[in-house]
């Protein structure tokens, strides 16, 4: 079941890099450029969990999977939120932060001494049992920061998107050329929900050890937000050529009206 799971994982997450990667190249915006590159870690993140699941861990899969997973898929994904809602200037120093942090991480991850049994173990091994402090102080900084990054850009989305709803309904959205206010408010809801799901996962296989609840909220945590991202992306039913569009922006990965 792990590994059936972590491979849905990875295809699901495949295919958002793929529909991320494709709006860059179209319009070259460096949040989905950021996403595209957080979606990439995760698939192989993901791929890393279905071979050690499938066949065995060893240390060398446990490394890239902690790294690309635990330590620099959400803080990637979070950079997108704040090219978004800060601007291209103050995204371009946290991207420069990031990528430092990101080599510091590569060879603090590829070189730390591991501890306990790891080869040939048929569950997943838990950080805080397999490394020293520092390797889990960066899996907790990164994915901590980067989830309140990512749940308050689709927190505050969601009601601004939900509020303009309400004051002006859904006709003058569309007639602007983008996603009505009400859909982009449920997508960005989705996002949020899908962002807690996948924070919750690491919480229950460090605390419970049940390698199953993390792998399910591993690939339905990434469904969810895969799943906002395709009720964003969907096309108005007015077409946008019949007024100028309107610049408003999503905060998390289910696309950009900028």
């Amino acid at each position: 079941m792990v590994a059936g799971l972590a491979f849905i994982a990875t295809a699901v997450a495949t295919l958002f890099a793929e529909a991320t990667f494709k709006r860059w190249r179209h319009g070259r915006r460096p949040h989905e450029a950021a996403w595209t590159v957080a979606l990439a870690l995760f698939a192989l993140a993901s791929a890393a969990l279905a071979t050690g699941a499938s066949t065995g861990w060893d240390r060398g899969v446990f490394r890239v999977f902690y790294l690309l997973g635990a330590v620099l898929n959400v803080p990637w994904l979070a950079l997108g939120t704040i090219y978004l809602l800060f601007g291209e200037q103050a995204g371009r120093r946290v991207r420069a932060v990031l990528v430092f942090a990101s080599g510091l991480a590569a060879g603090v991850l590829l070189t730390a001494p591991i501890k306990g049994t790891v080869v040939g173990s048929a569950t997943i091994p838990v950080g805080k049992k397999v490394f020293g402090v520092f390797p889990r102080v960066l899996a907790g900084v990164g994915s901590g920061l980067g989830a309140l990054v990512l749940f308050g850009g689709a927190a505050w989305s969601t009601v601004r998107f939900a509020r303009a709803a309400r004051s002006q309904g859904d006709a003058p959205r569309a007639r602007a050329g983008g996603p009505p206010p009400g859909r982009m408010a449920a997508a960005n809801a989705l996002i949020a929900l899908g962002t807690l799901v996948l924070s919750g996962g690491g919480t229950l296989q460090g605390v419970l050890g049940h390698d199953e609840a993390f792998t399910v909220s591993l690939a339905s945590g990434i469904a969810v937000i895969y799943l906002g991202f395709l009720v964003a992306a969907r096309p108005s039913a007015v077409p946008a050529a019949e007024s100028p569009p309107s610049r408003g922006v999503a905060t998390t990965p289910v696309g950009s009206q900028a």
